[in-house]
């Protein structure tokens, strides 16, 4: 265990300039795209944009007070304003660099450059069917990729059998793409990555509890099952976070 720690500490100055290679970046090799392809004709679907949201108003202090994992869901859906929340507030683009070298988002990122794609796992959400699809950010959509039989329960057991992340109303799903960050940052990439994923993580928390939603970031998973069921190599894209989001039960 103690020969893992490493991966959370960073190098001193004479390690850094002996261990760390030349980036491709410094190689002036492309920069990676900070959004998957999804075809041209493909059909999308509009989300709300975040001008026009009237949820969310409460205050930031009553929301990081109130803010715990959340492991309890009604079978409510939930409606299209607030998983057009949940998505702005997690991956929301607010800004692309004149040379698209990185992308300015709703939550932090090293160096800008945006290791995420959002996946959806759709129970229950009004007018939308339910399925998986992918949030395309940089248009604020919704990419529809396929119909999941018995999600429910596919979702429960690859989770190791904790039932109440297929029950979600929505299940996020987290995929890095590492070699956006490795482009400019090599073997210092992956513990950014994790720093971020911390980012997107709570930004879900307290967007959720902000609309009275509830959350609980889930990592167990059984990881190549997973990686398939979405439909990626699970090499250089891979599944790194899941989290069922539902409505919380009135007590």
């Amino acid at each position: 265990m103690e020969s893992n720690r490493r991966f959370l500490q960073f190098f001193d100055k004479d390690e850094y300039e002996k261990l760390v290679p030349e980036s491709d970046e410094q190689k002036k090799k492309p920069f990676p795209l900070f959004q998957k392809d999804f075809g041209q004709d493909t059909k999308l679907i509009d989300l709300i944009p975040p001008e026009e949201f009237e949820i969310g108003g409460k205050s930031f202090l009553d929301v990081v007070n109130r803010r715990i994992s959340r492991r309890n869901y009604t079978d409510e859906a939930l409606n299209l304003e607030e998983l057009s929340f949940l998505l702005w507030c997690t991956q929301g683009v607010k800004k692309t660099f004149k040379d698209k070298a990185g992308v300015l988002r709703t939550v932090p990122s090293a160096g800008a450059k945006s290791p995420f794609e959002t996946y959806l796992i759709i129970n229950r959400v009004e007018g939308v069917e339910p399925g998986l699809y992918r949030y395309i950010s940089f248009t604020h959509k919704l990419f529809f990729i396929k119909s999941i039989e018995d999600a429910e329960r596919k979702i429960s057991e690859l989770t190791y059998d904790q039932k109440f992340v297929g029950k979600g109303a929505v299940i996020f799903c987290w995929v890095a793409i590492p070699y956006r960050t490795e482009w400019r940052y090599t073997i210092l990439a992956h513990k950014f990555i994790a720093v971020d994923l911390g980012h997107v993580s709570e930004n879900l928390y307290l967007a959720c509890e902000a609309i009275d939603l509830g959350t609980v970031a889930i990592g167990y998973y059984e990881q190549k099952k997973f990686d398939t069921m979405l439909e990626i190599d699970g090499k250089d894209e891979f599944v790194v976070l899941v989290a069922p989001v539902g409505k919380r039960p009135i007590l």
